[in-house]
C-alpha cells in the first residue's frame, strides 16, 4: 500500500468515529423551541386566536398590536395593545363579537381627569372604532377647529346630555374647569380623523383641547356620568381562522407563526414547533 493510500486511510478512520459522535450528539439534543409557550391567559382575560400572549403566537397582524406585558409570567401580566400614540390596557375581550375595550390611563373619566394626549390605529391595523365609541373632548378653547361652524365636528345633540354630565364629575376641576360649569368647552366629537387609506387619529393637542374621554356605554343609568362604561371599543378583523388553525387547537396547541416568513406553526404547550398538530409531541 503507498503512502498516499495509508494517508488516506488514516484519515477516513479519523473522521469516521467523530461524524458518528455528531449524529449521536445532535440526535440527544432536545428540539429547541423557536417561540417558546404560549398562553391562553394573561391575568384574568382569556387569550384566543387571532391574538396572543407573545411574539409568535396568535396570528402575525396581530401580534404586532397585543401581547401580554409577562409572557414568561402570563397570570400576573396584563394584555396590552400597542399604536403609534402609545401602550393601552385590554379591560375586555367579547369574543363572539368580535369587540374590545381600551384603557387610556391619560383619557378622563368621571373619577379622574387629567391633560390628554392623543389616540391613533395605525392605518394598517387590523382594528377598527366600533360605533359604541363616544368621544368628548373637555376644555376646548373657543378658536378650536371644531368650533368651525363650516367643519360640523360636534354632536350638538348630545352636548347636554353627555357634556353636561361630565361636566357634573368632580374630577373636572382638575383640569382647570367649574365643576356644573358652562359646557361651551366640551365638544361631542363625531369622529376622529379616519385616513383615506385605513386608520383613525385624534389629536388633542392640535384641538386645542385640554383632554378627552370616551364612553362605550351608560350602564343602567345614564343621568349618572360615575356609571358609564368608559373606554375605546374596537373591532377586530376575525376571518383569519383557518382549518389549520383549529386542527391544531383541536390537538392542546397554539395557532402561531415562525421563521422570517412567518408561516403558521403550531405551538405545542411543551414550546416546540409544528407545522400542523401537536399529536405526539407533548
Amino acid at each position: 500500500m503507498s503512502s498516499s493510500q495509508l494517508q488516506h486511510l488514516s484519515i477516513c478512520t479519523f473522521l469516521l468515529p467523530l461524524l458518528l459522535f455528531s449524529e449521536t450528539v445532535s440526535a440527544a439534543l432536545p428540539i429547541v423551541p423557536i417561540n417558546g409557550t404560549c398562553h391562553d391567559t394573561c391575568g384574568s382575560i382569556p387569550v384566543k386566536f387571532p391574538f396572543g400572549t407573545g411574539f409568535g403566537c396568535g396570528h402575525p397582524d396581530f401580534s404586532r398590536h397585543v401581547r401580554c406585558s409577562s409572557s414568561s409570567s402570563p397570570s400576573s401580566g396584563t394584555l396590552q395593545f400597542s399604536t403609534g400614540t402609545g401602550i393601552y390596557d385590554i379591560s375586555s375581550i367579547d369574543y363572539s363579537a368580535g369587540t374590545l375595550i381600551l384603557a387610556d390611563p391619560l383619557m378622563s373619566t368621571c373619577s379622574s381627569m387629567q391633560n390628554s394626549g392623543s389616540f391613533s390605529l395605525d392605518r394598517a391595523s387590523p382594528f377598527t372604532l366600533t360605533d359604541d365609541n363616544i368621544f368628548v373632548l373637555l376644555g376646548c378653547s373657543r378658536t378650536s377647529p371644531v368650533f368651525d361652524p363650516d367643519e360640523n365636528l360636534c354632536d350638538t345633540g348630545s352636548v347636554t346630555r353627555v357634556c353636561k354630565g361630565l361636566y357634573s364629575c368632580k374630577a373636572v376641576t382638575d383640569i382647570g374647569l367649574q365643576q356644573n360649569g358652562p359646557t361651551s368647552t366640551c365638544c361631542v366629537y363625531e369622529s376622529p380623523t379616519r385616513f383615506s387609506s385605513g386608520g383613525y387619529s385624534l389629536d388633542v393637542p392640535k384641538l386645542q383641547c385640554s383632554s378627552y374621554s370616551a364612553v362605550c356605554g351608560f350602564g343602567d343609568d345614564r343621568g349618572n356620568p360615575m356609571k358609564w362604561k368608559f373606554g375605546i371599543s374596537l373591532k377586530y378583523n376575525n376571518s383569519y381562522y383557518t382549518d389549520s388553525c383549529e386542527d391544531c387547537e383541536s390537538t392542546g396547541g397554539f395557532c402561531g407563526f415562525s421563521g422570517l416568513g412567518e408561516s403558521f406553526a403550531c405551538i405545542c404547550r411543551n414550546g416546540v414547533n409544528s407545522t400542523n398538530n401537536c399529536y405526539g409531541r407533548g
